[in-house]
């Protein structure tokens, strides 16, 4: 498996002075997921729940539906310059019956860290149907626990500690417990982590969960929540237009800014409770 961390010296410049001195660094490393020994998609990615990151990928992708539509994960020999396995090469092999991934799936160009859809074979395949719709889930939370969620999710993010290069993904149930956390150079990535946990747990669609993001709230990621049932997606940055709109689509609750005990409710209000009164004096 690849390191998560690379470890590197670099000149630190202050005010009192510049000395050299060691750093760590958020490793980046390319992961080529295989569908039954073929090239579906190269994303750059940090090394690590790798077997979660293509479930959740093959899971938004709409190439699976469940666990039971895969029947294993495999690392294939991909030697790097000193002759030893970089595990950077994934073969996912379908469940019988279940259809291969349809073109469109397949990128022209790799996946970078920081986008999910670029080099789409055609812009068209973006907007997928979910088979786990969350626009009648009964979700509801509170303003305080949502609130607490970056915090949690922070903590939570233990490799962020020492880099400061990571994106930060967890879901939540409406209580605000945590039920699993993932990170990754790319906020795609992390989700997919996080979706793929899901997949293998099991406990999709994701009925009453929370998906917290550490970044913005892009287009991909509503999808990507959509495709798993996540009722609610709230992030501590903005969200673009177009995740908006399909949010709305969806029925989905879509909080941004979400810092302090302040947000902005996008769509799906009615899932977000209203804050109990203070009490008068």
């Amino acid at each position: 498996m690849g390191r998560v961390t690379v470890r590197r010296p670099v000149l630190r410049v202050t005010e009192s002075g510049s000395r050299t001195r060691p750093d760590t660094l958020a490793a980046e490393e390319p992961l080529e997921i295989r569908v039954n020994g073929r090239a579906l998609s190269v994303t750059m990615r940090t090394p690590g729940h790798d077997v979660e990151l293509a479930h959740g990928f093959l899971l938004t992708e709409r190439v699976i539906a469940d666990k039971d539509d895969l029947h294993s994960a495999r690392y294939c020999d991909s030697p790097g310059p000193d002759g030893r396995n970089t595990y950077n090469v994934l073969d996912i092999l379908l469940a019988p019956g279940v259809a291969p991934p349809d073109t469109s799936v397949e990128r022209n160009f790799y996946t970078t860290s920081s986008c999910g859809v670029c080099g789409k074979a055609a812009l068209d395949s973006v907007r997928l149907s979910t088979r786990h719709s969350p626009e009648h889930d009964p979700l509801e939370i509170t303003p305080e626990t949502l609130s607490a969620l970056p915090d949690r999710l922070r903590a939570a993010q233990k490799v962020f500690d020492s880099t400061g290069g990571l994106h930060g993904a967890a879901l939540f149930d409406a209580d605000g417990n945590l039920l699993v956390c993932r990170e990754d150079v790319g906020r795609h990535n992390a989700v997919d982590k996080v979706l793929g946990w899901a997949v293998l747990e099991r406990r999709v669609p994701l009925r009453g969960c929370v998906l917290m993001v550490s970044g913005r709230a892009s287009f991909e990621l509503v999808q990507k929540a959509a495709m798993a049932g996540v009722p609610l997606l709230s992030a501590v940055s903005a969200p673009s237009s177009l995740a908006v709109e399909l949010a709305a689509e969806q029925g989905m609750t879509l909080i941004g800014f979400l810092r302090g005990s302040s947000m902005n409710v996008y769509t799906g209000a009615h899932r977000v409770l209203e804050p109990e009164p203070t009490p008068a004096l």
